[in-house]
C-alpha cells in the first residue's frame, strides 16, 4: 500500500465522524452554488410577460411587460422591465442593477411625472407595481445575498428535491428567511416560502412549466405568487424568450429608462 494511502486511512480512523460530515450550512451553500453555476454564461435574454394581479375576491387585472436581462461578469445581473399596458402604466420602466455584495440599485421611471425615482434600499420590501412581488424579489438571486442551511430531501411535484433555508444578509430585507425547494436533477427552484420580519409565513412562490434554452438554461414559463396574509396573488406568464441578442450595458443605463419604448 502506498504511504499516502496509509496516512489517509489513519486519518479516517482517528478523526471523529463529525469532523468528516458535511454540515447543514456547507451543504446548503453547495446546493445554491451549483444551481448558480448551471445558469452562468447565458449572456443576455429578453422575454415578454403577462402579469396577472388578483385580489382577495378573485378579481383580475392584467399588465403586459417586456423584460431584458444582461449577465455581468463578477457581479449581479442587470434587468430592465417596460410596461406596455394597460394605458395607466404604459411607459413605466423599472431598472435593477443586482450586486453580489451590498444593496442593489433600482430605479423606476414614471412617464406621467417624466421623472426617474430611485428605490431606497430601505423600501425594497414594498410591493412592485401593485403585485405580490416585492422590489427585492425582482433582483437576481446571487449566492452571496444569503447564508444557507440544508434541511432535508423530499418529493416536490414529480421531482426529488433538496429543501434548504436561506437567510438574507441585507438587514433591510423584508424577510427573516426563505425555504427553498430545488430539484436534484437540474437544480431548478420549484417552490419558495417567504417568512416576514416577525417570522410568520407571508408568501409562497411556485415555478411551473419549465422550458430549456440553448440546450442548457431552464426558465419557468409560469410563476405563481400567493400572499397568505392578504389573500392576494400574482401570476407571471412568460413568453418569447430570446438569448444572446447582443444587448450591452448601454441598454441598461439610467437614460434607457426614459427612452424605453
Amino acid at each position: 500500500m502506498k504511504p499516502y494511502k496509509t496516512l489517509l486511512l489513519a486519518l479516517l480512523v482517528l478523526l471523529p465522524p463529525a469532523a468528516l460530515a458535511e454540515t447543514a450550512e456547507e451543504k446548503g451553500l453547495a446546493i445554491a452554488t451549483e444551481a448558480d453555476r448551471r445558469d452562468q454564461g447565458f449572456g443576455d435574454s429578453s422575454a415578454t410577460l403577462n402579469m396577472i394581479l388578483r385580489n382577495k375576491q378573485g378579481d383580475e387585472s392584467t399588465r403586459e411587460v417586456r423584460v431584458r436581462t444582461l449577465e455581468i461578469e463578477g457581479d449581479g445581473d442587470k434587468s430592465l422591465s417596460v410596461f406596455d399596458s394597460p394605458p395607466d402604466v404604459k411607459g413605466t420602466a423599472f431598472l435593477t442593477f443586482s450586486h453580489v455584495t451590498g444593496p442593489d440599485d433600482q430605479w423606476l421611471y414614471l412617464p406621467a411625472l417624466k421623472r426617474v425615482k430611485r428605490i431606497s434600499s430601505k423600501n425594497k420590501s414594498g410591493p412592485f407595481m401593485g403585485s405580490e412581488f416585492a422590489y427585492e424579489d425582482i433582483s437576481s438571486d446571487e449566492v452571496e445575498k444569503y447564508t444557507y442551511k440544508y434541511s432535508r430531501d423530499e418529493p416536490c411535484a414529480e421531482f426529488d428535491c433538496f429543501v434548504m433555508e436561506r437567510f438574507p444578509v441585507d438587514e433591510n430585507s423584508g424577510y427573516t428567511r426563505q425555504q427553498v425547494w430545488i430539484d436534484k436533477a437540474e437544480y431548478r427552484p420549484h417552490k419558495i416560502d417567504y417568512y416576514d420580519r416577525k417570522n410568520a409565513h407571508l408568501k409562497t412562490l411556485t415555478f411551473h412549466e419549465y422550458s430549456q434554452y440553448l440546450d442548457k438554461y431552464w426558465r419557468a414559463m409560469r410563476y405563481e405568487m400567493v400572499n397568505h396574509q392578504t389573500g392576494k396573488s400574482t401570476t407571471l406568464l412568460w413568453q418569447e424568450y430570446q438569448f444572446r441578442s447582443g444587448l450591452t450595458e448601454r441598454d441598461f443605463d439610467k437614460n434607457s429608462l426614459k427612452r424605453a419604448k
